[in-house]
């Protein structure tokens, strides 16, 4: 688990749906789970605790509803994002979610693949935004907006299983790197799997995006990976 892991709370009243989203944050690459809350209540003594990254909230709370644990986080200036996790799909409950400030909005149900995404943009974002003076694409990635034509990456859909944000990632670590770089090397400063990356950086050369070399040692020869600027 590297340093930098993406703390994580998870929040629901339903135990069983609770274990599901903490299986899917133990699964995800980059990430931590730190605790688990049933009530709105919980969940606000949790963040003084135990400090995390972000909260994926549910909406529907015994005690407190979502927007209002919301509210009071944003109150308590605590340095956390939110990502809900709901099955409100009312376009006014998005609304004020949104203007509440939240990173993400997942409707249930949803599988450990999108809460994956979501995540690696979070983790994304908080690294962006620790850097003292952005760029308008360090402010757009943050805010989840994908470049018209990065470097590492070219138009045109994505094959199955491959996400844009996942894919703004890596080209952007492709994009920024000194020199070639392998799928490990990617995957490592980025908390993803080797084999999840290697299918991008593979997409991006057949692309014409990025160009593979070989490093040849003991063994099988180690494919390179650098950007087509």
């Amino acid at each position: 688990m590297p340093e930098d892991a993406l703390r994580v709370l998870v929040v629901d009243d339903d135990p069983m749906v609770a274990s599901v989203h903490a299986g899917f944050v133990h699964a995800a690459p980059g990430c931590r789970l730190v605790g688990t809350a049933a009530t709105g209540t919980q969940a606000l003594d949790l963040v003084q605790q135990v400090h995390p990254d972000v909260v994926l909230l549910d909406l529907y709370l015994p005690d407190l509803s979502g927007l209002e644990v919301l509210r009071r986080l944003r109150a308590s200036g605590a340095d956390v994002d939110v990502v809900v996790i709901s099955a409100a799909r009312e376009a006014d409950t998005v609304r004020a979610a949104l203007r509440g400030g939240v990173a993400g909005y997942l409707i249930k149900p949803f599988g450990a693949e999108q809460l994956t995404e979501r995540l690696h943009h979070v983790r994304g974002a908080r690294r962006t935004l620790t850097t003292g003076v952005l760029r308008q694409a360090d402010v757009d990635r943050a805010l989840g907006v994908q470049a018209p034509a990065a470097a590492g990456a070219r138009p045109g859909p994505l094959p199955k299983g491959l996400s844009v944000e996942t894919a703004a990632l890596v080209a952007e670590a492709l994009r920024t790197a000194d020199a070639a770089v392998s799928a490990s090397e990617v995957a490592a400063r980025l908390g993803l799997s080797r084999v999840a990356v290697r299918r991008y950086l593979e997409h991006f050369a057949d692309q014409g995006g990025a160009r593979v070399r070989l490093r040849y040692g003991a063994g099988r020869p180690e494919r390179l990976y650098e950007a087509v600027r």
